[in-house]
């Protein structure tokens, strides 16, 4: 069950002009609890005229071996009215404390052997760098192409981390830069990576049908453009896997299906349940917010998956989902955040 604790900030690193990164201490007594997977991310909450506000940010540093870690990194980067990003960029200093979730996510990669790549754009690299430090680490039969994709090199997040590594592991470790708005004296031309660009790029870089695994990370448009070129290139599903860090407003509109007159929903969450009435026009976990707020979420817009839950009955449509893959899907996991109910009775387990 995800759980916040008071972390206190150990350090704050300028990245860019618009990016820090933050480092919190993990004291003994905490450590298992935040023990987590090269991927996965934390929730930080602090409150806002009276309002809950959290958003969420992938772990960078690599994943701990062993007991669990002594401080935990993340990449922040402003988005322009950002509640959580400017007092990061702003107000956050050493020594000050922060609610932080316990890690959670499933966009990770447990260390073995054999040939992996990413193809990330911006802040996407923060949840890659701890999946690619990690898994070269403690696995000397991987090896790893990195494809990422910035504006400019002075906006580039984390250059000197993956510089280090390019030299660390010269032999297994692929590096390949894209700028969009600077041209580069050595490498590849500017330009985005759209699929159409890619599907001519990667064949050319290394042998697309024996990748292992596929991790794609940052905006909508450069993720779902680098699936299609993946799909066409004949790389199946199974292979891909991907996490979304901004989506537009009004991307992928929801399904229009009539909604019940009157429903209910009943959820068990840390080995507690109840039923509660919908109110009109809430999703399922705004109506278990209003009974249990210990529910767990973090964006609230389809993208992170901290509110998945196991629909154990009833049916839902989802408006948005951007973070379960389809295996989750089908296995019968919706979010919470974005699922609405369809039958007059619900059933969610969070704790599945």
């Amino acid at each position: 069950m995800a759980r916040f604790h008071r972390l206190r900030v150990a350090a704050v690193d300028r990245l860019t002009d618009d990016s820090v990164a933050l480092t919190l201490a993990v004291p003994p007594d905490l450590r298992e609890e935040y023990r987590h997977a090269p991927g996965q991310h934390l929730a930080l909450r602090r409150t806002v005229d009276g309002r809950d506000v959290r958003r969420t940010y992938s772990i960078c540093s690599p994943a701990p071996d062993g007991e669990g870690p002594s401080t935990l990194r993340v990449g922040v980067r402003l988005v322009e009215g950002g509640a959580f990003s400017t007092y990061a960029l702003k107000e956050i200093g050493v020594g000050d404390e922060l609610e932080v979730m316990t890690p959670a996510g499933r966009f990770t990669l447990p260390p073995a052997p054999g040939r992996y790549a990413a193809i990330v754009g911006g802040s996407g690299i923060t949840p890659v760098l701890s999946i690619v430090s990690t898994l070269l680490a403690r696995e000397p039969r991987a090896r790893f192409c990195l494809i990422r994709s910035d504006r400019t090199s002075a906006s580039t997040m984390f250059l000197e981390e993956v510089a280090d590594l390019k030299d660390r592991y010269p032999e297994r470790l692929q590096l390949v830069t894209v700028l969009s708005r600077e041209e580069q004296q050595a490498g590849l031309p500017s330009g985005r990576l759209d699929r159409e660009r890619l599907t001519g790029l990667l064949p050319a870089l290394l042998p697309v049908d024996r990748v292992d695994g596929w991790f794609l990370c940052g905006p909508y448009g450069l993720v779902e453009g680098a699936e299609r070129a993946l799909r066409g290139l004949g790389v199946a599903r199974s292979r891909i896997h991907q996490e979304i860090f901004h989506v537009d407003a009004g991307t992928a509109p929801a399904a229009t299906v009539p909604a019940p007159a009157h429903s209910t929903v009943t959820a068990r969450l840390d080995g507690r349940g109840g039923t509660w009435p919908v109110q009109a026009g809430e999703s399922l976990l705004e109506t278990v917010l209003r009974n249990r707020p210990d529910a767990p979420y973090a964006c609230k817009g389809g993208v992170c998956g901290t509110c998945r839950a196991f629909l154990v009955s009833g049916e839902v449509r989802m408006d948005r989902n951007f973070a379960l893959e389809s295996e989750e899907t089908e296995a019968g996991y919706v979010l919470a955040c974005q699922s609405h109910p369809v039958t007059e009775r619900v059933e969610l387990d969070f704790d599945r």
